[in-house]
């Protein structure tokens, strides 16, 4: 008898574990990569976020296209799309504005996109401050 959990364990070990062992065979990068997050508090309960990220873009048909601020059990408080490649600017900083996080949230995960990796490089946690 065929399970749900069955099929969403299946789901997820082919588009999370299988890639991240892929690009660690190879010892080439597919990800985009989190390496640095500063956050400030703009009033309560609302952050700003700047975002360094190292993508092994290689021009508009593969690039660090996203990141995100989601919190430990993945629920996003905010997105920030990228539109063009990063190739000759690597590693690249950018900021996103007015997340609103709740005052229980004390820690959050900030992680990038690649537009055909998708999720699944370096993610960074941070403290927010109150």
């Amino acid at each position: 008898m065929w399970k749900p959990r069955k099929f969403a364990f299946l789901i997820w070990l082919l588009v999370l574990v299988v890639p991240s062992l892929t690009e660690a065979a190879s010892g080439k990068r597919i990800f985009a990569d989190v390496l640095r997050v500063e956050v400030q508090k703009t009033r309560p309960g609302v952050f700003s976020f700047s975002a360094t990220i190292s993508s092994p873009d290689t021009g508009w048909k593969k690039y660090a296209n996203g990141f995100r601020v989601r919190t430990e059990v993945g629920k996003v408080m905010g997105t920030r799309v990228l539109f063009h490649p990063h190739v000759n600017e690597q590693p690249f900083t950018r900021s996103l504005s007015g997340v609103k996080i709740p005052a229980n949230v004390r820690e959050v995960i900030v992680d990038a996109q690649d537009s055909v990796a998708g999720w699944g490089g370096k993610s960074v946690r941070i403290k927010l401050p109150r």
